[in-house]
């Protein structure tokens, strides 16, 4: 069936291509691409002839290659907070889980994840499944698989899971869009994160992150939990520190939890009592002025699985924090 379906496809784009000129560079002379095709035909018995046809169709983007290189991650936290926490965010949040209550509440249940967390990276990745990216699925992943050396690796085998998932969802090769990074639906999974932890949460039988946001929130939520989060523990609380920390062995802003938080206090960070044993990271942010100090426990980690970057887990937690906040007043 995926093959009849691709060969069709592919048919189409091929007339379509001979009218419609456009400015992108194709990319099955690459031999890069060959490789990778010789690699599917073996590891996954794909039809070389349909690989080929899927290549001619695929192309390289200038604007993903610029989009990657300047990441919303590189900015400092004083710039980086107001994209992602605002009044918009939290007030949609607070609609959204009056909306999805009832599954919120379920995924809770089931997987132990507070609703504000799952809210908050819906808000944030896709503005609660209203923006989930325009760029070809297609186009940004065999960019980045074959013409981006720092991640290439990385892209491959995304591209190689995005086009197992196709053919295990039956979802539309060609027209798929997402994100720059080929991340796709509304919680913005990546290929491999789609196969290995979207669930059938609605019992539809089919795993929708496009359309169904039951499975949307359970999804998240077998995410988070696979990833190790630990019900009713602790994410990240702010802390002061008396003394310049440049002594410290571990990186700063490295979100794994390298510390046990009481040994900070000689160190001279005034570490809360409700947090001393526990592990946590040393988070630094840029503040608009000066520094600001954080720790991280294990469920800030678990966070930054899903974006690996600091800003990213504080933005996340901060906004989960904002919409339970006014939740609980409405």
């Amino acid at each position: 069936m995926f093959k009849e379906l691709v060969r069709t496809a592919v048919l189409w784009g091929l007339l379509s291509s001979s009218v419609i000129a456009g400015p992108a560079v194709g990319l099955l002379e690459d031999p890069q691409v060959q490789t990778f095709i010789d690699e599917m035909v073996d590891r996954h018995q794909f039809d070389r002839v349909v690989l080929q046809s899927i290549f001619e169709q695929a192309h390289v983007q200038d604007g993903i290659l610029k989009a990657i290189a300047s990441p919303y991650e590189a900015k400092p936290w004083y710039q980086y907070r107001p994209l992602f926490v605002t009044d918009k965010h939290v007030q949609r949040g607070v609609e959204f889980w009056k909306a999805h209550k009832e599954s919120l509440d379920a995924a809770e249940h089931y997987y132990g994840i507070p609703p504000e967390m799952i809210v908050a990276i819906l808000g944030i990745e896709t503005r609660y499944g209203s923006n989930t990216g325009n760029h070809k699925v297609l186009d940004a992943l065999s960019t980045l698989a074959f013409k981006y050396p720092p991640r290439s690796k990385f892209f491959r085998q995304e591209l190689e899971q995005f086009l197992l998932l196709v053919k295990e969802e039956d979802l539309d090769l060609f027209d798929l869009k997402g994100s720059y990074a080929g991340a796709i639906g509304a919680p913005q999974f990546i290929p491999s994160s789609y196969r290995h932890y979207a669930v059938d949460f609605s019992g539809t039988g089919h795993r929708d992150l496009f359309h169904d946001m039951d499975d949307v929130i359970g999804s998240v939520a077998n995410y988070f939990a696979k990833h190790g989060w630990e019900k009713n523990k602790p994410v990240a609380v702010p802390v002061h520190a008396m003394q310049p920390l440049e002594g410290l062995a571990a990186p700063r802003n490295n979100p794994k939890p390298n510390y046990k938080a009481g040994e900070l206090i000689p160190q001279g960070i005034d570490v809360p009592k409700s947090i001393r044993k526990e592990q946590v990271a040393l988070i630094e942010l840029e503040g608009e002025n000066g520094p600001e100090y954080w720790l991280g426990a294990k469920n800030f980690y678990v966070i930054t699985r899903y974006n690996h970057s600091s800003l990213y887990g504080m933005a996340a937690f901060q906004l989960s924090q904002e919409i339970k906040k006014q939740f609980d007043k409405s």
